[in-house]
């Protein structure tokens, strides 16, 4: 899973599968911002919750 460009953010998801958790890291302009943690289920998370994530942190807080 790669990053994720939007809204002038790079979002860089990471994961572990042991712990079922996972967090994707927030940047804009090369500097970090902010951190997302999650949860997931199964051996990755799916592509959908981390879009899913992505979109409601634009929506919400940087509009």
């Amino acid at each position: 899973m790669g990053a994720i460009e939007r809204n002038g953010y790079i979002f860089e998801p990471e994961y572990s599968v042991i712990s079922q958790d996972g967090a994707i890291h927030v940047y804009k302009e090369g500097k970090f911002v902010e951190e997302i943690k999650f949860e997931f289920q199964g051996k990755f998370p799916e592509h959908n919750q981390i879009e899913e994530l992505v979109n409601h942190y634009c929506a919400q807080f940087h509009q």
